[in-house]
């Protein structure tokens, strides 16, 4: 199926790292980070052959800009949050994304509440598209990091590693192919620039 450039691709991470806060006569919270700072992931890929981080500054401007929902498993029928309503709160810090939900008083409210309380879920994930990113190669492994990406919700998620469903995962596969086929085409330009800048120097040495 021919590529379509102006689709838009998402893409989901997750960590294991939410807790909930309950105090007398105020609203519970549930806690945690979305996403952690400078930090290596496992092996990713369809062949498992980079891993990837995330650059401080990644979420600054989505997070002022963006309408970004709080949601369970990523299904928009399970709202439990929203940042225009005041009910999501969304901050970069020193470690990461750190996100702030006031569930309400529903029935997707409560229930997710309680799992979190029984220890049921425990992680939490976003979805989100690339705007920058860069390659580089360490250590024989290929790094990518992403510096600028668009938010679009944070979730509560009953498997705490990246979504399953055919989307998502598909998603993953063609937006990263994507950027390293683009970065790996660099390489080769400028490889091929410094052969031909070579060859040259020495045509005027050997004049």
């Amino acid at each position: 199926m021919p590529e379509n450039k102006t689709e838009k691709i998402i893409e989901y991470r997750a960590i294991q790292n939410i807790e909930l806060r309950k105090d007398d006569d105020k609203p519970t919270k549930i806690i945690g980070y979305a996403a952690v700072f400078d930090t290596l992931s496992v092996p990713l890929g369809w062949d498992g052959g980079f891993r990837e981080k995330i650059a401080k500054g990644a979420f600054a401007k989505t997070i002022k800009k963006d309408d970004i929902r709080a949601l369970v498993d990523h299904e928009s029928g399970k709202i439990i949050g929203r940042n225009k309503a005041g009910t999501l709160t969304l901050e970069e810090d020193k470690k990461g994304l750190l996100v702030e939900i006031t569930p309400p008083d529903t029935q997707t409210g409560r229930d997710i509440v309680t799992s979190i309380e029984r220890g049921d879920v425990d992680g939490m994930s976003f979805g989100f598209e690339t705007v920058t990113d860069e390659w580089h190669t360490e250590d024989k492994k290929e790094i990518r990091t992403l510096i600028e990406v668009n938010l679009f919700d944070v979730s509560l998620v009953t498997f705490p590693a990246y979504t399953s469903t055919t989307v998502a995962v598909r998603s993953f596969e063609v937006c990263a192919k994507r950027s390293f086929d683009a970065w790996k085409e660099s390489q080769k330009k400028e490889e091929g620039i410094k052969e031909r800048m070579s060859m040259h120097l020495a045509l005027e040495e050997s004049k």
